[in-house]
């Protein structure tokens, strides 16, 4: 008898779910770090998977999965410098559930490049830091 191989649809995973098969990369288009983040891996023969974060943005529960292997909280990735961060929320205090809700329904909020391998995250900034990754 013939043994079948057990096929996953990885697309129905979520990327955080994919990423041990590849490298995978948070993404802006319109960011130099994260440009050049890009171009690092390209160079080093790296493929990997590119999510433009802010065209499908990541679900509360991704977020939960990327802070769990960046070891970070939601507060610390989060762009204090975003003019959105400043009029709505610099001033408030929430709890961890509260800004990574935060995050999910503002993306724009969110540190990038985000690089992802395994059960391992960083922030590629600067973007030579990924070589830690590597």
């Amino acid at each position: 008898m013939k043994k079948q191989k057990l096929q996953i649809d990885t697309q129905s995973l979520s990327p955080v779910e994919r990423a041990g098969e590849r490298y995978i990369i948070y993404h802006n288009t319109r960011c130099s770090k994260s440009r050049e983040a890009c171009s690092i891996l390209r160079d080093k023969g790296i493929k990997f998977e590119t999510i433009e974060y802010l065209k499908a943005p990541p679900s509360q529960e991704e977020i939960k999965k990327l802070l769990k292997m960046l070891g970070m909280k939601a507060e610390e990735i989060i762009r204090k410098g975003e003019p959105l961060f400043k009029e709505k929320f610099a001033a408030k205090k929430l709890t961890e559930a509260e800004w990574i809700k935060v995050l999910a329904d503002n993306p724009v909020l969110i540190e990038r490049p985000i690089i992802v391998k395994g059960n391992k995250a960083m922030i590629g900034r600067p973007p030579e830091k990924i070589l830690e990754l590597l």
